[in-house]
Parts: C-alpha cells; sequence; structure tokens
C-alpha cells in the first residue's frame, strides 16, 4: 500500500512540476513576442490607413481620437487625415459580433462629405470561401463612393441596397452592421476632425 502511495505523491509532484515550468515557458514567449504582436497590429493599421484614406500628409496614427461608445467595449478609434493641415477625411475602425464566426473589425475611410472613400477588412474570423469573400473586390467595390445618409448599408433581403455574398447574407449583414457604425462615429465627431486643424 506504501508502494502505491509514494508513486501516486510523485505523480502529484511531477505534474506539479510540469504545470509550473510550463506556465513560466508559456508566460516568458509571451513577453517575447507581445513586442512582434503590436509592432504587426500596428503596422496593419498602417497600411489600412493608406489603403482607405485619401492622400495625406500628417500621421493618423499620432492623430487618433479614442471615442466612448455604448456600441463597442473599448474606444472607437478615429484616425484622421489632413493635406497642408486641411482636413482630407478619416479612418473609422467598425466592429461587430455579429458575424457567422464572431467578430468583424473593418476600417472604414471617409471623405470630407461622409461619402465612403475604401473599407479594409481588419480582423475576421468567417468561414473561408463564402465569409471571406468580403475581403474580395467584387464586394467592396459596391461601397466606394456611396454616402451612407443616401445609401442604405443593408444587404437587399433586408430592404438595403448591398449584394449580399452568395452562401454569406450573415456575414454581409454583420459588414453593413460595422460600416453603419463606424459612419455613425464619424458623423458625430466630423465637425471636431475638422476644426482640429484649424
Amino acid at each position: 500500500m506504501k508502494k502505491k502511495k509514494d508513486t501516486f505523491i510523485n505523480m502529484v509532484v511531477s505534474l506539479f512540476a510540469i504545470t509550473i515550468i510550463a506556465g513560466f515557458s508559456l508566460g516568458y514567449v509571451n513577453d517575447i513576442t507581445a513586442g512582434p504582436k503590436a509592432k504587426a497590429k500596428l503596422e496593419q493599421k498602417v497600411n489600412a490607413l493608406r489603403l482607405v484614406l485619401p492622400t495625406f500628409d500628417n500621421n493618423p496614427v499620432d492623430d487618433i481620437q479614442l471615442i466612448k461608445s455604448d456600441k463597442v467595449k473599448d474606444s472607437v478609434e478615429i484616425y484622421p487625415a489632413y493635406l497642408n493641415n486641411e482636413f482630407v477625411g478619416a479612418a473609422v475602425i467598425g466592429t461587430t459580433d455579429k458575424g457567422f464566426s464572431g467578430l468583424i473589425k473593418i476600417m472604414v475611410g471617409f471623405k470630407p462629405n461622409g461619402a465612403i472613400q475604401n473599407i479594409a477588412v481588419l480582423e475576421q474570423k468567417e468561414t473561408p470561401g463564402l465569409g471571406t469573400k468580403m475581403k474580395g473586390e467584387k464586394f467592396l467595390k459596391q461601397f466606394r463612393n456611396m454616402n451612407p445618409s443616401k445609401f442604405n448599408l443593408k444587404v437587399k433581403n433586408d430592404g438595403g441596397e448591398v449584394d449580399a455574398l452568395t452562401g454569406a447574407t450573415i456575414t454581409a449583414r454583420a459588414f453593413g452592421d460595422a460600416a453603419q457604425m463606424a459612419f455613425d462615429e464619424f458623423i458625430k465627431y466630423s465637425d471636431s476632425l475638422i476644426e482640429s486643424k484649424n
């Protein structure tokens, strides 16, 4: 009986030691990779800003405005763009958790009049070959130069003007929700963005 007890204690001690070592190892790896991950996310945002905004000469990342909103857990990120100190547009990050597989995060670039310059998908976990087509030119081009004050961002099945993705209507609906959220925040704060460089 004593031998069984000793074996059980040895197993518990061994498992405890392995758990401690694994925990410290994971923590160490996380600390090492935190910097590169943050740098990669920032680089992704900078590339998206270049894609969705008109030509600008300021650094939108430095001029970011974080706006508290009841629509998101954190703040809404608004990146104003200026050319020769004149407001030329802003990029707003729109999010929704109504995608088929959860979170969809997009960056929507707006012209000063509220028309959409372009949209970049930042995060999504949609079904490959179906929902992921939201990143494709065929889907995105229907939003460009459209002003959501006159263009309904809902899919046609719901009375809107957006052609849904074949086999991924839920994804298209969520994308429209995120774009609408971004537009609503842009409209709310566009006057302050115009004035901030004057």
